[in-house]
């Protein structure tokens, strides 16, 4: 008995092109799957991850439409792979929903996890006023952007004054506890 008799899935084209498509999904979900796992990964690190991840989805959908599958090499050496395209674009866009379902709450929070991580490039004036004279006063202390560079998110904020940054110092420990990861 042939391995085409015992597996009859193995000469049906169709299931081929659709098993190679999950084959290059699997990969890049599990991917993102690595870059959430770690030691010292805060929200605003794993939500950055997330974005880039429905981006990624967003142009694979796109250059699937156009019948490219640049990043979906199992995919690309199948025979019948262009005329699965639109179902894999289909498939690609209920994935990216689903993820933007999911994480829908994140978006709620995108200033303040911005904010929290990247202190030093944010605009006072669109930071919440309690924040403004605070980040105007880190942004000009060359000390501090100097901690910034070499201390790790959490150890930055612990190392600042809690009587000059008491609002900002508060809104990081919010940010920076929502879920410290639990990887190793």
């Amino acid at each position: 008995m042939g391995k085409s008799e015992e597996f009859p899935e193995l000469s049906d084209t169709n299931w081929l092109c659709d098993f190679a498509f999950a084959v290059d999904i699997f990969s890049h979900m599990n991917e993102l799957n690595v870059k959430l796992q770690g030691k010292d990964q805060f929200a605003h690190d794993m939500y950055t991850n997330v974005r880039a991840f429905k981006s990624k989805l967003v142009l694979f959908s796109r250059q699937m439409s156009n019948k490219s599958f640049a990043h979906f090499p199992t995919l690309a050496v199948q025979k019948e792979a262009a005329r699965n395209a639109k179902k894999y674009c289909k498939s690609l866009d209920d994935l990216h929903r689903e993820f933007c379902r999911r994480f829908c709450d994140f978006e709620k929070i995108d200033k303040s996890l911005q904010l929290v991580s990247c202190p030093l490039s944010q605009d006072p004036e669109s930071a919440p006023q309690e924040l403004q004279l605070e980040l105007i006063d880190l942004q000009s202390d060359s000390v501090s952007k100097e901690k910034f560079k070499s201390l790790k998110l959490n150890d930055f904020y612990a190392s600042l004054n809690e009587t000059a940054f008491p609002n900002l110092r508060r809104t990081a420990q919010k940010m920076l506890v929502l879920f410290g990861s639990t990887y190793v």
